[in-house]
């Protein structure tokens, strides 16, 4: 077995060996930690599942936002023209009935 040399040209010093087991390891491990996670498919199916899931939530809360600003509008346009919308609606009202009245005769 051969011997890697310090770059100073002498032989590495146990302590120095320590050292590098030690990084190897750490390495190692962090490596193995890694590849764990990536062959884990339940858990980063229901990561992605938890993530699509909050996505929807959100959107859905905004469109619901959207949802009550349009019919608070709709709402004040509808106090605004209250008159316009009561002689529209009187109006059809008269015409239905007078429809239903030529009808029966």
């Amino acid at each position: 077995m051969s011997h890697q040399t310090r770059g100073d040209g002498h032989a590495p010093t146990p302590e120095d060996l320590r050292e590098q087991v030690e990084r190897t390891r750490d390495e190692l491990g962090r490596t193995v930690e890694a590849l764990a996670a990536k062959a884990d498919v339940q858990a980063r199916t229901k990561a992605k599942a938890a993530e699509v899931k909050e996505q929807a939530a959100d959107r859905a809360a905004l469109l619901a936002g959207r949802l009550r600003e349009e019919a608070v509008s709709a709402a004040v346009a509808a106090r605004t023209h209250r008159t316009p919308l009561l002689a529209a609606a009187t109006a059809l009202a008269v015409f239905l009935l007078l429809r239903r009245g030529r009808r029966n005769k």
